[in-house]
């Protein structure tokens, strides 16, 4: 069972590991890979028919949590604890969930402290307590009435006419005072790790059609630690089709990753002579730093640039 520390507006982890508000997609699945040990039973959840019109959910069943990314810039928006038996929680080294301890109303009270008055949404039967980035609710289908609260009380939630020992169904951590309203916020420098990520891609044109892409990059941390360098700065270089290797490679530095295809099934049906593609991924040219930006396909005979791939929003 994972026993993790909520950061409310922030994080949920450990000391090993943690799923951080407004970390990219990829940054996720690489911590879940390398713990794949310990996290288990990993569902991918998207729309096929509207990609872009629904949240990116990485389920993880074995231990209740959903972590829902927005669809478009693929950034963790919320953090949704849906089975608070399968996991340990703290808040600030204190438990407030565990096998011993039951996160009963008198218990959240008393870790978290009062909270403006709750809200009950009658259609789901479920009681809500918000706080600042964190919000709880409980299961109220078994009792006998909604719950009765004063409007303008200010003595702590234990004041709440709840049946005692009430607990928590659903957990959520997000940005801002609203659930429904909130945003995958900007990637917290410490999720850079030096690297560089791409926050936007732009399609150049004239009037033939496209001519190349230009990117808007974004990098942090670089130097000797992670926090060395805690000031994000902007990096823009545009490439082009029919740049030569050397023309990316000063826009936008040494490749992290070179693949060699040595023949093409479609190609070697017009032509018996294998040819050479090379698979380039490209970051910037301080060595510390990694990529996030796509691929690029140059043609083996010119070594020109051919076709751009998976130049996405972030890193996917």
């Amino acid at each position: 069972m994972l026993d993790l520390e909520v950061v409310p507006e922030r994080s949920l982890g450990n000391e090993l590991w943690e799923f951080a508000l407004g970390m990219p997609l990829a940054q996720a699945i690489s911590i879940l890979q390398k713990h794949c040990r310990i996290i288990k039973n990993v569902q991918v959840l998207y729309s096929e028919q509207t990609p872009l019109s629904h949240d990116l959910i990485l389920n993880l069943t074995q231990d209740g949590i959903k972590l829902l990314f927005d669809a478009c810039n693929q950034r963790l928006k919320v953090i949704e604890v849906y089975d608070m038996s399968k996991v340990k929680l703290k808040y600030c080294g204190v438990h407030f969930n565990s096998q011993a301890i039951a996160p009963t109303i008198e218990q959240i009270d008393q870790s978290f402290g009062a909270t403006h008055p709750g809200v009950y949404n009658a259609a789901e039967q479920l009681f809500h307590l918000n706080f600042r980035g964190l919000s709880f609710s409980f299961q109220l289908d078994s009792w006998s009435e909604a719950p009765k609260y004063e409007p303008n009380f200010a003595h702590g939630l234990a004041s709440l006419q709840i049946p005692h020992g009430a607990t928590v169904k659903r957990m959520y951590i997000y940005t801002g005072n609203s659930l429904q309203d909130t945003k995958a916020p900007a990637m917290p420098v410490a999720c850079f790790f030096g690297n560089v990520y791409a926050e936007s891609v732009d399609v150049l044109r004239d009037g033939a059609g496209p001519l190349g892409l230009r990117l808007r990059l974004l990098t942090a941390g670089c130097g000797l630690g992670v926090m060395a360098d805690a000031k994000v700065r902007t990096l823009e270089s545009s490439i082009y089709f029919g740049d030569s290797c050397q023309d990316v490679l000063s826009a936008l530095g040494s490749p992290h990753k070179v693949f060699y295809k040595s023949e093409d099934k479609v190609s070697s049906l017009i032509s018996s002579t294998p040819f050479t593609l090379l698979f380039v991924v490209f970051v910037c040219s301080d060595p510390c730093l990694t990529s996030t930006c796509g691929d690029i396909l140059f043609d083996a005979t010119t070594h020109l640039v051919k076709k751009f791939f998976d130049f996405i929003y972030l890193q996917f």
